[in-house]
């Protein structure tokens, strides 16, 4: 098997292969009698039927198969040899001509190989790049705390509405005619929850103000919520295609109202949020945790604000690279034919841009000895889940709630990815802050809020 490659513009890339019958000739005489053995032909035993006839039947596909799988272990093989940095996949080239298996070999088959381009991005302790130190406050602390009893918190029975309590109703709901009585054969619905606060026509909220319980209201359910067909379907139990037949007024009547309650700040509160095992004794105590908890969290947002920086400073030193643009667009619509040329044009400039990123986190990596192992996926991955679990006010999940998350969130291929990429720019974060010098600024949480949504 002869294989050349020329790249005369260093990034455009041709791989000529040329397949001798030496080269397939007994893989496919080998599979062929495997063929022979499994084949089973009306007038023959299993594995006696002539080899003229196997070869007239599966010759061509087997001589096929047999060829394909050589020129793609030859072509890798050669890739990783030469080391070339090869961008996607080889795509056959556009100048290739047909091949004709059934005509004897030589074969000649033609690759365009998209190389990427030459440069070199190195950070030194000459280089400067901004980290900023986010400052747990008071006022982060306060916020963490009314979070906390707020989550924690609970609903009580009430006497009479009150919409600065964020109280919430629950009553019977019935369609009334144009007298207003009660509409036969119309909308019932009992026990219908109501939080009259998230109503947004002030005519109709008012309705409500100082109601007791046992009180009777009468409004208009879509007056109420005009730009909202959602909450009003939901509310009066039918489908949104409906509710042009029920424009019309409503009785409420008030069966219980429910006022929500935060939790007290003490060590009930404290221990079913850091548990018991932390001994937290006092408030001082209970801040002090949540300090630490948030200047752990802070950090972390921090490392990434600090990568996103690096990203800035590492694109403006290497500058504009040079890229196969017709053969990547090539590429990325064999990898998104169902999506077709437009997207291709639209996303291909941001592709290359974080195709440019990806190249230089691969040098910086390379330079600092960094290398993303099965451990770093998964932590990222248990990272992600206590996010995730966090959101929901679940602080201190078990580690092992955690990893079984994690690991059913690993066994989507989609998410490996992200996750590979999550942890090098965490190693990559820790290790570039001993390298560069740090231009270090203490923010408040919102000012770095600020920074990194740009505003």
């Amino acid at each position: 098997m002869n294989i050349s490659f020329a790249n005369p513009d260093k990034v455009n890339g041709q791989m000529t292969i040329v397949v001798e019958e030496a080269d397939f000739k007994n893989d496919v005489e080998k599979a062929l009698k495997d063929y022979r053995k499994r084949a089973n032909v009306p007038g023959f035993r299993p594995g006696q039927a002539p080899m003229g006839m196997i070869k007239r039947q599966f010759g061509t596909q087997v001589k096929m198969d047999t060829i394909n799988r050589l020129l793609g272990e030859n072509l890798q093989k050669y890739i990783a040899d030469n080391k070339i940095q090869m961008l996607g996949q080889p795509m056959s080239s556009e100048g290739q001509e047909a091949v004709d298996l059934e005509a004897a070999a030589p074969y000649e088959f033609k690759f365009d190989i998209a190389v990427a381009p030459e440069f070199k991005a190195e950070l030194t302790g000459d280089d400067t790049v901004d980290y900023y130190e986010i400052a747990v406050d008071d006022k982060l602390i306060d916020q963490q705390v009314e979070m906390f009893q707020s989550r924690a918190g609970h609903y009580e029975k009430a006497e009479q509405y009150d919409a600065e309590q964020r109280d919430m109703l629950k009553g019977d709901l019935r369609e009334l005619d144009e007298n207003g009585n009660t509409l036969e054969d119309g909308i019932t619905v009992e026990g219908a929850a109501l939080m009259p606060q998230f109503i947004k026509v002030e005519d109709q909220k008012k309705l409500f103000d100082d109601a007791k319980l046992g009180d009777i209201i009468t409004f208009n359910p879509r007056a109420a919520y005009p730009d909202n067909d959602a909450e009003v379907s939901s509310l009066l139990k039918i489908d949104k295609v409906d509710l042009g037949k029920h424009a019309g007024n409503f009785s409420y009547q008030i069966t219980e109202i429910s006022r929500f309650t935060k939790a007290e700040n003490n060590k009930e509160l404290w221990d079913s949020i850091y548990g018991a095992e932390a001994d937290i004794k006092d408030e001082a105590g209970f801040r002090n945790t949540i300090a630490e908890g948030l200047k752990k969290q802070l950090e972390g947002d921090s490392n990434y604000k600090f990568i996103q920086d690096v990203r800035t400073y590492c694109e403006g030193k290497v500058g504009k690279l040079t890229y196969p643009d017709a053969l990547l667009k090539r590429i990325m619509l064999a990898n998104n034919q169902d999506k077709g040329e437009d997207f291709v044009e639209k996303n291909y400039e941001q592709s290359v841009k974080e195709l440019t990123w990806h190249l230089i986190k691969e040098q910086l990596a390379q330079a600092n000895n960094i290398k993303v192992e099965d451990a770093d996926v998964r932590d990222a991955a248990v990272q992600t889940a206590r996010a995730q679990f966090a959101q929901y006010g679940m602080t201190n999940a078990p580690e092992e709630y955690l990893k079984n998350y994690a690991e059913e969130l690993l066994k989507k291929r989609e998410n490996i990815d992200s996750f590979v990429e999550a942890a090098l720019d965490r190693k990559l974060s820790v290790a570039l802050k001993s390298v560069v010098r740090l231009n270090t600024k203490s923010v408040s949480l919102d000012e770095f809020n600020k920074l990194v949504s740009g505003n």
